[in-house]
Formats: structure tokens, sequence, C-alpha cells
């Protein structure tokens, strides 16, 4: 089982800035359209664990499909920082690109596929 560990973050331009913990144990690699054309990869958490520190000003809300999960951008880079839904079972989650985070490298993370597509 991945350690918790606190990560810190933004967006490119740096208005945006978070603060989250999480075990990086589930990073997806998604194949639905917005994932796909986009690059994103997510961690998922409770909403607890994510302090957005600056930047609300600067969030655009997006959202597709079935307005299920509200992506949140900055509107001077538009850099997909996070997202706002819910699980299956109606509770909140937060949904982390990870390639947001300060310092992070992809290349070191093991990434779980979805299926987005089919959904």
């Amino acid at each position: 089982m991945a350690e918790s560990k606190v990560y810190t973050g933004g967006c490119h331009c740096g208005q945006v800035r978070f603060e989250c913990t999480t075990d990086m144990a589930m990073v997806t690699a998604c194949n639905c359209s917005i994932c796909t054309k986009k690059g994103l990869h997510f961690v998922f958490m409770p909403p607890t664990s994510f302090q957005l520190r600056a930047g609300a000003e600067n969030l655009k809300e997006y959202l597709f499909n079935r307005h299920a999960i509200r992506h949140q951008l900055c509107v001077d880079c538009g850099v997909d920082v996070f997202a706002r839904g819910k699980k299956p079972d109606g509770s909140d989650i937060v949904a982390l690109n990870v390639s947001c985070i300060d310092g992070i490298d992809l290349s070191k993370i093991t990434m779980t596929p979805v299926d987005g597509k089919s959904r």
C-alpha cells in the first residue's frame, strides 16, 4: 500500500495553487475524449484532502457529456488543474490532475487504465 504524502502544485502560470494529501496508489490513464485530448491523469481524493490555496477567482468551470465532472481550468493559462464530482455512492470527490503537482515525474508513476470511452 502506498504511503500518503502532502503535495503542492498549481497551474502553469501560477495563479491557481493547491495542497493535497494523497497516496497516489491509483493514477488514471483514462481513454475518454477529454483525458485523451488533454493528456489528463487524475488521482482521486475526498474534498477534505484537497485545499485550494490560491486562485479561486481564476478558475473557470468546464462541463461536458453528462455534466457529472466539473473540470476547473485556470482562466489565464488554460490548465485543467482539478475537477469536482461524485463517486457512484453519491459522496463528493476531487480529481487532481497529477501533472499539476510540483516536481512530478510522470514516467515514474504507475498508471491504471480506465475505459472512460465506453461509459
